[in-house]
């Protein structure tokens, strides 16, 4: 249903009013608020209306009015501005997520981080599910006389690095040629192909090569494992203890809610291009009840290869928080493009 313009107008002020202040507002602040031209008793019987709508509630006789989750939805969906954040912000933003960024799960992770300590809620990073993934490229990395290190980049961004010690001195000329042939043989190759049978037919086209290879072959093996699976990390979490806008048993719900990883894997594992924020039972979980969760997909290569989210209680600053994840989402995924160089 779309709102005529003074009661959206109504709706906006009063949403915003809670948000950033948690209480109830009545006719005559809306009045100054808003700045209509009316009688406090037009204002009084357009709450009255949006009442009865289902956008606002009165918490009790004579009080204002409140957002109802309908309200916030279509705060959300309809009123909501743009924020342009704060250039200080940005580049707080920026340096917390490049620290370190030398893989794109400690890019997330450190994505992660930031966004809950910035908004004091908890943060959630999923990296892509490897079933429809192929080999993106493998790499070497020489750590000692006879170890090495096996790299496995997939298509949609994992990273997963493997150790592997040989009976031989592992050189730089070995390596190249490591590099060469293995990247010939596995680069394109679906990772749910790679299993024994696939690692005994390339290990016999190798030929007198062959020797070299069963220790390194077992190592990109362990990393497609890895690979396979969706990783979920959860930033921040226990900051959810100490939010007024919870008592102790939505706080336990939501805690409950982040250490399923199946459940948490569920919610975010639609294909989250454009931001989504899911306004308590729409989740479809109880235990979310009462909170909000804000959800953005990043991109690896313009393909969306998992999702970025924050969870916290429904009366929040969504138009700040909004643009805070989209730009983190927005770095992480440059990040990750420049580290991959796709």
């Amino acid at each position: 249903m779309e709102l005529k313009e003074r009661k959206a107008k109504i709706l906006k002020a009063v949403v915003e009013n809670y948000i950033h202040f948690g209480v109830a507002i009545g006719s005559k602040a809306l009045i100054a608020q808003t700045g209509l031209a009316v009688s406090s008793a037009t204002i009084r019987n357009e709450l009255s209306e949006l009442e009865r709508l289902g956008y606002l509630l009165q918490p009790h006789t004579s009080a204002g009015r409140v957002p109802t989750n309908m309200g916030y939805r279509y705060y959300i969906d309809k009123l909501i501005d743009k924020q342009e954040l704060d250039q200080r912000v940005k580049a707080h933003i920026e340096n917390a997520i490049l620290f370190g960024a030398d893989a794109p799960e400690r890019i997330l992770s450190n994505t992660a981080q930031v966004l809950s300590q910035l908004t004091g809620m908890a943060c959630v990073t999923t990296t892509p599910s490897g079933t429809n993934a192929r080999v993106h490229k493998i790499r070497f990395v020489i750590t000692g006389r006879h170890t090495c290190m096996a790299v496995l980049i997939t298509s949609n961004g994992m990273v997963k690095s493997r150790l592997f010690r040989v009976e031989f001195v592992v050189t730089p000329e070995l390596v190249s040629m490591f590099d060469k042939v293995l990247n010939d043989a596995f680069v394109g190759v679906e990772l749910k192909s790679i299993d024994r049978a696939f690692l005994q037919t390339v290990g016999a086209s190798f030929g007198e090569l062959s020797m070299f290879m069963p220790d390194v072959l077992f190592a990109i093996m362990d990393s497609v494992k890895q690979a396979m699976q969706q990783s979920i990390n959860v930033s921040g979490a226990t900051n959810l203890l100490f939010l007024p806008e919870y008592d102790t048993n939505s706080a336990r719900n939501v805690l409950k809610f982040l250490n399923d990883s199946e459940n948490v894997s569920t919610l975010l594992s639609e294909n989250i291009k454009d931001t989504k924020v899911f306004l308590g039972k729409e989740s479809g979980y109880y235990e979310l009840s009462n909170s909000m969760v804000i959800a953005t997909g990043y991109e690896i290569g313009s393909v969306c290869a998992g999702a970025i989210a924050l969870v916290g209680p429904l009366r929040a600053d969504y138009q700040k928080l909004i643009s805070m994840v989209e730009y983190a989402s927005d770095y992480a995924s440059k990040l990750i493009g420049e580290l991959l160089e796709v």
